[in-house]
């Protein structure tokens, strides 16, 4: 059975490293032309094949309620980020694709970005890092 005062404490520990590292890599942000929002939603899309997404899987991927991230992509696209359109398959659902802007603006601020994170990250050597990920995953029910 869990300790549920261990439980509690690293608890506490993983959201406050969270918020503290959130609050360090923020400044990535700062003088980019896109948000991390909208940072994180072309994380999502450039990532599956074609640079297309469906909407519900960025809305699944975003710590934001489904109609913010609409709004959001709907910014997104008058920006010239990305496209948007109706999903042949699901009359319901739309297809979001970057556009060649939006994929320049994306690896040009996730260059930087990773640098941040992997700086950032280097106060574990890589066993730990390989730790973490797996500890992480197993927190969000991954197997």
């Amino acid at each position: 059975m869990t300790d549920r005062r261990l439980a509690v404490q690293a608890w506490e520990s993983l959201f406050r490293a969270q918020h503290e590292v959130f609050e360090d890599l923020r400044t990535d942000f700062e003088c980019s032309e896109l948000s991390q929002a909208e940072y994180d939603v072309l994380l999502t899309v450039t990532r599956r094949r074609g640079m297309t997404a469906r909407l519900r899987d960025v809305t699944a991927n975003m710590l934001i309620s489904q109609p913010s991230v609409s709004r959001l992509v709907d910014r997104m696209v008058a920006k010239g980020l990305l496209t948007k359109c109706s999903d042949p398959e699901d009359g319901r659902g739309s297809l979001v694709t970057a556009t060649e802007a939006g994929a320049v603006a994306f690896r040009r601020l996730a260059a930087a970005h990773a640098t941040s994170i992997a700086d950032r990250m280097a106060r574990l050597d890589d066993a730990e890092l390989a730790q973490l990920e797996a500890l992480t995953a197993k927190l969000r029910d991954e197997r």
